[in-house]
C-alpha cells in the first residue's frame, strides 16, 4: 500500500509539474509577438505632428464637370427671335434654262417671258432693343422682300418691317411694333480671346432657341467669300443653316457677335463657324438708324486684288504683302491723287497692308472728310500719296 500510494504521490507530481512549465512557455511566447503599446505622445511629438501637412488627396486629371451656362442662355434665349422672310424672285420660262448647250445658243433672252416665284429664307434674329428693333443677316432678309415673320421666344408672331441692310457686312435691321421686349445687351467684340467659351444661340433647322457652346478659336478672319467688308470672329461652336443672324453670347451673357456662315463641304456642322463682331455690327446699324445706309470712307472706285508670287516676280517685289491696284476710275480721287494701276499698296496712314481685305477695312473705317496717306511700290520705287476720304455713298453717286 505504502508503494502503491507513493507512486500516484510522484504521478501527481509530475503531471503539475508539466502544467506548470506548459504554461510558463506559452506565456513567454506570446510576451514576444505583442508589440508594446505606443507611448503617450509628448508635446515635442505633438509639434512635429502639426508641422507635417497631411499628404494631399489625388487630383484627378479632369474635372467631372464643364462650365456651367445654364444661367447664361436661360436669359439669353429671351432675346433671340425667329425669322421667315418671303421674297419674290423673277425666274424664266425657258425648258432649258439651267442647259449650258442652251444657254449658248439663246443666251439670256427671256423669248419665253419669265413668272414670279415666291421664295423663302429662314434664320434668327437677336432683339437689340425693348422697343422692338432686331438685327440678323442681310441674306436672311434677301431681296425683294414682300413679308417678314419675326417669332418671339414666348410664341407671338409678328409682322415686321426692314429698317435698312448692308450687304458689305451682311447685316440688316428689322422693326416690329412691340415694347417691353427682353433684349441681348452688347459686348465688347475687341475684348475676345481665342480659347475664350462662347455660345451661339439661334434656329437651326427651325429648331427656335437652340444653344451650342464652343470656342473663340480665331478673330479677325477675312476673305471667307461670305462679305465685302470681313472681320469675322471664328467659333466651333455648332452652327448650321438657321443659325444665321444668331447670337453669339460671351460667358458674361453679353452679345459679341451675329452668327453668319459657316465653312462646310457636306452643307452642315463641322466645327467652322463665323460670325459679324458685335463692334462691327453695332456700328452698322447706328448708320442704318440714322442714315438708312452705312456711310463708310472710300477713296473711289479702285479694284485690288492679291499679290501672288508670279505677280510679285512679275513686279520685282521680293514678298506677297501689299494690295494690288487691278483696275479704277479716272473720276476716282485714288485716280486724281496719281493712283495708277500697277501700284502696290503696301501701307495706309502708317500701317503695313499685307492683304486687299485689310485696305478694304483701313479706307472703310477711315474718317470722313479725312486725309490718308498711302504708300506704295512702282517699278521698284517707294512713293507716298495723299488722299481724300470721302463718304462711299458719294463715290457711288460720281461714278
Amino acid at each position: 500500500m505504502k508503494r502503491v500510494a507513493l507512486s500516484v504521490v510522484l504521478l501527481l507530481a509530475g503531471f503539475v509539474t508539466g502544467m506548470l512549465v506548459t504554461g510558463w512557455v506559452r506565456a513567454a511566447e506570446m510576451a514576444r509577438t505583442i508589440e508594446p503599446a505606443p507611448a503617450a505622445p509628448t508635446a515635442a511629438r505633438a509639434e512635429q505632428r502639426a508641422a507635417t501637412p497631411p499628404a494631399a488627396a489625388p487630383t484627378p486629371a479632369f474635372s467631372a464637370g464643364g462650365p456651367d451656362f445654364t444661367r447664361v442662355a436661360g436669359q439669353a434665349v429671351k432675346g433671340v427671335a425667329n425669322i421667315s422672310s418671303l421674297q419674290v424672285v423673277r425666274a424664266r420660262n425657258a425648258p432649258f434654262t439651267n442647259d449650258p448647250f442652251f444657254r449658248y445658243f439663246f443666251g439670256d433672252d427671256e423669248m419665253f417671258g419669265s413668272r414670279d416665284r415666291r421664295s423663302m429664307s429662314l434664320g434668327s434674329g437677336v432683339i437689340i432693343s425693348s422697343d422692338g428693333y432686331v438685327v440678323t443677316n442681310n441674306h436672311v432678309v434677301g431681296e425683294n422682300v414682300r413679308e417678314i415673320t419675326i417669332a418671339l421666344p414666348d410664341k407671338r408672331e409678328i409682322k415686321g418691317k426692314v429698317i435698312g441692310a448692308d450687304p458689305d457686312t451682311d447685316i440688316a435691321l428689322l422693326k416690329i411694333g412691340v415694347t417691353g421686349l427682353p433684349v441681348v445687351p452688347w459686348g465688347d467684340s475687341s475684348q475676345l480671346k481665342v480659347g475664350e467659351w462662347v455660345l451661339a444661340i439661334g434656329s437651326p433647322f427651325q429648331l427656335s432657341q437652340t444653344v451650342t457652346a464652343g470656342i473663340v478659336s480665331a478673330t479677325g478672319r477675312a476673305n471667307m467669300g461670305f462679305a465685302t467688308y470681313e472681320d469675322f470672329i471664328q467659333t466651333d461652336a455648332a452652327i448650321n443653316p438657321g443659325n444665321s443672324g444668331g447670337a453669339l453670347i460671351n460667358s458674361r451673357g453679353e452679345l459679341v457677335g451675329i452668327n453668319t456662315g459657316i465653312y462646310s463641304e457636306s452643307g452642315g456642322y463641322q466645327g467652322i463657324g463665323f460670325a459679324v463682331p458685335s463692334n462691327l455690327a453695332r456700328r452698322v446699324i447706328g448708320d442704318l438708324m440714322k442714315y438708312g445706309d452705312v456711310r463708310r470712307g472710300s477713296i473711289g472706285y479702285i479694284g485690288i486684288e492679291k499679290l501672288t508670287p508670279q505677280l510679285a516676280d512679275e513686279f520685282g517685289i521680293n514678298n506677297t504683302n501689299g494690295a494690288l491696284v487691278s483696275r479704277m476710275m479716272r473720276a476716282s480721287e485714288a485716280y486724281e491723287s496719281g493712283i495708277r494701276p500697277g501700284d502696290v499698296i503696301v501701307g495706309f496712314n502708317g500701317t503695313p497692308i499685307d492683304d486687299p481685305s485689310q485696305l478694304q477695312r483701313a479706307i472703310a473705317d477711315s474718317n470722313i472728310g479725312s486725309t490718308a496717306t498711302l504708300k506704295i511700290l512702282r517699278a521698284g520705287r517707294t512713293m507716298e500719296f495723299k488722299l481724300p476720304i470721302v463718304s462711299s455713298s458719294s463715290s457711288r453717286v460720281r461714278r
